[in-house]
């Protein structure tokens, strides 16, 4: 497992707010938005909707669920599922650790 990337403090992401990582900084071949649900949980998905070109880091996030600002697709913000039309194709996850008061992402790995 490697030590992730720093993403900010968990005080500065909100509750039900999310905030973007840009694919070069992660890694990775998408964009990752990294959610903080209602419940004060976190999680992480690629950005992009599997629907659309559109961000999911900016969709409303309702407990561990996320729609899609575009088209209205949801998807499980802990197993990436696809929860209704028109999004057919679910969405990647990727690991996020909170740790001394900071939340950390771990690229590419399955989260836990």
């Amino acid at each position: 497992m490697s030590e992730g990337i720093r993403i900010a403090a968990v005080e500065d992401i909100g509750e039900g707010t999310a905030v973007k990582v840009d694919a070069e900084v992660a890694g990775t071949a998408d964009d990752v938005a990294v959610f903080r649900s209602d419940n004060g949980s976190f999680y992480a998905l690629n950005d992009t909707c599997t629907h659309e070109d559109a961000s999911l880091s900016e969709g409303w996030i309702e407990d561990t669920e996320v729609e899609c600002p575009v088209h209205s697709a949801r998807f499980c913000l802990r197993t990436g599922e696809a929860l209704c039309l028109p999004a057919l194709i679910n969405a990647t996850t990727h690991r996020v650790e909170v740790r001394g008061g900071d939340v950390y992402l771990h690229p590419g790995e399955a989260p836990e």
